[in-house]
């Protein structure tokens, strides 16, 4: 992969260049008697795969920011930026759903190289058995399906070489790719969420932090009935070894799955989000439909503890102090809570009553025992969050360094739970939160005491 900054910055820039100089062909093309339903079709695919092919061979940020863009490729308004960037949107969309399964692999030669340099020239002497050719090539690695010398199959997580040093030039880097983003996330602010996706790849270049987190909760969940995460077997700077899983990912009840299917798979998610956190005090963050699979038996197998963190102590009280003001108490009660904890800064002028209009829809996921988080839903959160105003309350907010991990798990998990049409969030997500049940429990005592009254 490359890592001199300027040559991943030309990489990046000729992505909407290029789109514009086959939209200009292409009115030539119109002239010389070709329809436009078919030049269309063209650009498209050519575009599409351009872009697939410059964020799979960057890489990093690159390609993590565009697996992130695909899971809410589905939700985003695109008819509110023109018809112009819809059209970009929708190419753009194309290629990044690829990314969510894999981007372009490494040849064998770099394998090789990774592997030498962490367990030596006789490395192979480790394994009866390693396949070339990779099983899965993600952003910052990819998975090589293996049997260890004492028989057991395992995955081994090759990271790609200059990887490191790609991640510390992709914070200014994808800055140059700020059309294409856009038309993907429209009214967002890119620069933060370029960011936040760095802070998050530069995480999971930690693969012994990684083996960490993975041998906790594979301890913690051995035996389990439901979920199953594979034993971490060897690990060294650049390569992670743990047990294969075999099994369907999720993506493919996405696309596939009946509306029931992809239900439950939500709900299996959160479930595993919860328990990870109650049971092992870990944050699991990167939810992505391709780190769960249904195995034959059942059971739920979980790869992929690279994004992982530990529990904000603070959380929970965060989390009730400011649920209990949104249910219970008065926007200045829910706008004092924001600046006791630091998402407000001291002296900062802020329009609470337009964050309350904001969050109110959300209040319902814990109130309705059978609401169903749909793209369709989404949309209209999205749609109102990135509507251009004179006053936007999100950049006027900050937020705790402490819950930046909570911040990812929660804008991912939703983002997948919609695309899943989850239903019937609200007891199983309140299980893992007693606090929160509390405060809810509370606002509808006070609701039936008010109705009753009337």
């Amino acid at each position: 992969m490359p890592t001199n900054r300027l040559a991943r910055d030309a990489k990046l820039a000729g992505v909407p260049v290029a789109y514009a100089g086959r939209r200009m062909a292409g009115r030539g093309r119109r002239l010389l008697g070709r329809s436009a339903a078919e030049i269309d079709r063209d650009i498209r695919l050519r575009t599409a795969e351009h872009l697939f092919e410059v964020l799979g061979e960057l890489k990093g940020c690159a390609a993590k920011l565009g697996q992130l863009g695909a899971v809410y490729r589905s939700i985003l308004p695109f008819e509110a930026v023109g018809p112009d960037w819809t059209e970009l949107a929708e190419v753009a969309g194309d290629a990044l759903s690829r990314l969510q399964d894999s981007v372009p692999p490494m040849l064998p030669g770099l394998v090789h190289q990774v592997m030498a340099a962490n367990f030596g020239d006789h490395w192979r002497e480790l394994f009866l058995e390693f396949e070339e050719c990779p099983a899965a090539a993600a952003s910052l690695g990819q998975v090589h399906r293996a049997v260890w010398h004492d028989g057991r199959p395992v995955a081994v997580k090759v990271m790609y070489p200059g990887a490191r040093e790609a991640v510390q030039a992709d914070l200014r880097t994808l800055r140059g790719l700020s059309g294409v983003i856009g038309a993907v996330m429209p009214g967002a602010d890119v620069r933060a969420i370029v960011d936040m996706v760095c802070t998050m790849v530069g995480d999971e270049l930690d693969y012994r932090r990684e083996a960490r987190y993975q041998r906790t909760c594979a301890e913690v969940f051995a035996g389990d009935p439901e979920f199953v995460v594979p034993e971490v077997v060897e690990c060294a700077d650049e390569v992670l070894i743990s047990d294969w899983l075999e099994g369907t990912g999720f993506g493919t009840l996405v696309t596939h799955g009946s509306a029931r299917e992809r239900s439950r798979a939500g709900l299996a998610i959160l479930e595993f989000m919860e328990s990870a956190k109650l049971r092992c005090g870990v944050l699991y963050t990167d939810v992505h439909p391709g780190n769960f699979l249904l195995l034959d038996d059942g059971r739920v197998g979980v790869v992929d503890f690279g994004a992982c963190a530990p529990m904000p102590p603070s959380l929970r009280r965060i989390v009730s102090e400011l649920g209990d003001a949104l249910y219970n108490g008065t926007p200045g009660d829910f706008e004092a809570a924001l600046r006791a904890h630091g998402f407000v800064r001291p002296g900062q002028e802020f329009d609470i009553d337009e964050l309350v209009r904001i969050v109110s829809p959300f209040l319902d996921v814990l109130l309705q025992k059978d609401f169903r988080l749909t793209t369709d839903w989404m949309r209209e959160q999205v749609t109102v969050i990135t509507r251009i105003r004179l006053s936007n309350v999100f950049r006027d907010m900050t937020l705790p360094p402490e819950l930046t991990t909570l911040a990812r798990a929660a804008v991912t998990a939703l983002g997948v739970l919609c695309q899943l049409g989850t239903e019937g969030i609200r007891d199983q997500f309140l299980d893992g939160w007693p606090e929160l049940a509390e405060v809810v429990d509370r606002y509808e005592a006070r609701r039936d005491l008010a109705d009753t009254a009337t």
